[in-house]
């Protein structure tokens, strides 16, 4: 086997007497010279900030769960309500939990009132 004539260009890299220059190598009998300008890159657009949660939305929701002795069901409609009005005028985030606080809020009351019914009924056929 014979060593080939024209050395392999890739290996000019591990080579340091090869004299190496910034400016472009022209193309090869087989390539096309580009025509068109290097592609630039558009401006990296940040993320938008993430919208603070409301602290009623989030309070009504862990009243309606909890349910202290059904005051807290009561409460939980309370912030519920008011969160959702927060959070339309100065738009924040926690419409969900609003939700479900508001949601929760009245199992609460209705779990509350049958049982009083069944209470006063219970009273009332002694």
């Amino acid at each position: 086997m014979s060593a080939p004539s024209d050395p392999d260009p890739s290996l000019d890299d591990l080579n340091p007497s090869t004299p190496q220059s910034s400016a472009p190598m022209p193309p090869t009998p087989g390539q096309q010279a580009p025509t068109h300008a290097p592609w630039t890159a558009y401006p990296a657009y940040p993320y938008a900030p993430p919208r603070p949660t409301n602290g009623l939305a989030i309070a009504s929701m862990v009243l309606g769960i909890v349910w202290i002795y059904w005051i807290g069901s009561v409460l939980a409609l309370i912030f519920g309500y008011v969160a959702r009005k927060q959070i339309k005028e100065r738009h924040e985030g926690g419409g969900g939990m609003a939700t479900a606080g508001i949601v929760l809020g009245w199992v609460g009351v209705g779990v509350l009132s049958l049982l009083l019914v069944a209470g006063f009924m219970s009273s009332m056929s002694t």
